[in-house]
């Protein structure tokens, strides 16, 4: 995996992981997050561990209906978001992709709340 995020015009990854503190899969999940996470910060990438009952208001309208739902984002535009296996090995590849380039949300009609999402979570902080 490249590291394109030295690149000028290239903004921080936000990985965001949207779980409950109820979840036992994301208490299990959220080690395996965390490490990702870390092991890529020198490849510009930012990790968010968001709970989705006491971080509502940053939610605003986006329904997480199965956890762990991951938001991968470069600046605004969102190239991910969806529910994914709680693998470090899923996870892994899917950040490599997004340093890389090859990760995208696609043609397809977005939700504009999830469009909307990486700007409310930065706020949130």
């Amino acid at each position: 995996m490249t590291c394109s995020a030295d690149a000028p015009d290239k903004a921080p990854l936000l990985v965001a992981c949207l779980c409950a503190q109820w979840c036992r899969t994301c208490d299990g999940y959220r080690a395996v997050f965390e490490q990702a996470v870390s092991s890529l910060r020198a490849a510009g990438v930012e990790g968010m561990w968001v709970d989705v009952e006491d971080q509502a208001d940053a939610l605003g309208a986006v329904d997480v209906e199965n956890f762990p739902t991951l938001l991968i984002a470069r600046g605004d535009e969102v190239l991910f978001y969806g529910p994914v296996m709680p693998h470090a090995s899923t996870l892994t590849r899917m950040l490599g992709a997004a340093i890389d380039g090859q990760l995208s949300l696609g043609p397809g009609p977005a939700d504009a709340h999830v469009l909307d999402l990486p700007q409310r979570l930065r706020r949130m902080g």
